[in-house]
Parts: structure tokens; sequence; C-alpha cells
């Protein structure tokens, strides 16, 4: 995916929870629905991590130093861990305490009918940011499920953008029902279990946005399909007879590390040895042109080891 598509979705998600914000606060202004009051903090935490999304991508694409000698890709991660703190700080929290306060010390709502029409004006701008990321996804999801793609995806943005714009579509559906509740039965504590429902919904986001995030800060490694090809490719270039050990991590949804043990022809001179590594690396990146750095190690293939003593074998130096 190039850089330049999944930040159109930021910018997008950007302006669409910037303008519902304001909405948002005018509507608890109008009518003191605590719903509404969550929600306008919701799209603010919203707005801000789309921000930290930006600069995360900014600053990714920095050239490598003598202190980061492999670059800055990983600050797009880094700044997407912030986002999913951030929406469970100040989004999450801040709903489940605005909540129970609610449901201990209901008030009536005044009003309504702005809360109605903010409401369905925020549900069309993030059903627009939602579909825009949803497009931009389809062309890289593949045959895999929408979970599925959530689970693997290794682009930090577009994990980001879907999951905030779907619970910014269920949260407005929660507090449509909630103050639609509170209108018709006349109990304001309607609108405090609605506030609180959107505090727990936000929460499970931000800690399902943890978790996929610590897994790419750590360094996850091409997914199978792309670890399948790279194999591959290793092993219909001449003069190889065998790949040893081979591991990769992604740096960044654009680069990722190679590093493999192929046995060649052994008898390759030291020019040709030099000329099959190269052809091996344009092989490699033909099928996955993210494959940067690579780095090629020559070996030879052994047989493991004999057990040593009763009960103890050796590790396979591979």
């Amino acid at each position: 995916m190039a850089t330049g598509e999944s930040t159109r979705v930021v910018v997008a998600a950007f302006f669409a929870n910037l303008g519902i914000a304001i909405a948002k606060f005018i509507g608890f202004v109008f009518t003191g629905s605590s719903s509404m009051l969550a929600e306008g903090i919701h799209s603010t935490a919203d707005t801000g991590n789309q921000a930290l999304l930006l600069l995360g991508g900014r600053l990714a694409k920095r050239d490598a130093d003598e202190e980061f000698q492999f670059g800055y890709a990983r600050e797009r991660y880094f700044w997407a861990f912030v986002v999913s703190m951030v929406l469970f700080s100040l989004g999450s929290l801040f709903a489940i305490y605005e909540g129970t306060e609610k449901i201990r010390h209901p008030h009536e709502l005044e009003n309504i009918g702005w809360a109605f029409a903010i409401l369905g004006l925020g549900i069309v701008f993030e059903g627009y940011a939602f579909s825009t990321a949803v497009r931009a996804s389809i062309p890289i999801k593949g045959e895999r499920t929408w979970w599925e793609f959530i689970r693997t995806s290794r682009v930090a943005e577009l994990t980001v953008v879907l999951l905030e714009d779907l619970g910014a579509l269920i949260g407005l559906v929660i507090a449509l029902s909630a103050i639609t509740a509170a209108t018709v039965t006349g109990d304001p504590i309607w609108d405090g279990i609605g506030t609180l429902s959107i505090g727990i919904l936000l929460g499970g986001i931000a800690i399902l946005l943890a978790i996929e995030m610590r897994g790419l800060l750590i360094g996850e490694s091409a997914r199978p399909g792309e670890y399948q090809k790279i194999r591959e490719a290793m092993l219909a270039t001449p003069h190889v007879s065998d790949v040893i050990h081979l591991r990769t991590q992604h740096f960044g949804p654009e680069q990722l590390l190679v590093g493999a043990k192929v046995a060649f022809d052994a008898d390759l001179t030291f020019e040709q040895l030099a000329d099959a590594i190269n052809e091996v690396e344009r092989r490699v990146r033909e099928v996955v042109p993210i494959a940067r750095p690579m780095y090629i190690e020559p070996d030879i293939v052994r047989e493991a080891a004999a057990p040593t003593d009763a009960g103890t074998t050796t590790i396979d130096p591979h």
C-alpha cells in the first residue's frame, strides 16, 4: 500500500472527526446530554489521534543515520501505539466516569431535537470516513476476512482508522439509542447507561489496538504468503541448493528485513557466488518489492549432531 494512500485515509478521518467533535459539543451545550459529551470527547480524541498518525508518518520518512542505521520506519508503529493509549485514557475512562456519575445523579435532557440532528450528521461524516478506509483496505485485504485483516495487517494507520471509525459509528448509534430511550421513557438514566456503554466500547477498541501495535513494535514477520514467496524465489534461483535458515521482520509496512542462510553449489568461484547472491536478492524483490534490507549468508547443510550423553542433545547451530 502506498504511503500516500494511507495518508489520504488519515486526513479524511481527521477532518471528519474535527467537524463531528465541534458539532457534538454544540449539541451537549443545548441538550446537557452526557452521551453527547462522551461522544464529543471521543471525537476530540479521534481527531488528536489522526494528527499523531500523520506525525508518525512524517517522522518515519527520515533518512537513516548513525544512531538509527535501519531508519525510522517504526515511528509509524510507535505513534499508533500512543493512539491506543490516548483512546483509552481520554475517551474510554472519561466516558466510563461520566456515565457512572449520570447513572448515580441523572438529570433531564433539553432540546432533544439538537441531539438527533447532530448525531445524524455525525453518522453521515463518520460513514464517509469509514467508507474511505474500507475502500483503501480492500485491495490489500485479499481473501482474508476483515477480522483476519485487522489482526495481520502491517499498515498501522489502516488498522487504527478502521477500528476508530467503526467504534465511532457504533458509539453514535448507542448515543442515539440512549437519548431516544430517555425521551420515550422520561427516565434520564438511559443517557448515563449510553455513556457508560460508549466508554466500555472505546476501552475494548483501545485494548485491541494496543495488542496489535505491540506486535508491530516488537517486530512482526512477513505474512505467511509473502514468506513463502521469498523462500520459493530463493530456491528457484540458479546455483541455490537449499534455504537453510530464513528470518523476516517488518520495520514498517513498506520495509521488510530479510536474512537468510543459503546453500549454494559447492563448485562456484568467489565471483560466481557473489553473482548468485545478487541474483537471489533480485528475484526476491521481484515477488516482494518491500524486501529491504536483505542479507544473504552462504552456508552448507550440516547433518544434525548425534546425542552426546544419555538424555541430552546438542543444539543445531543453524
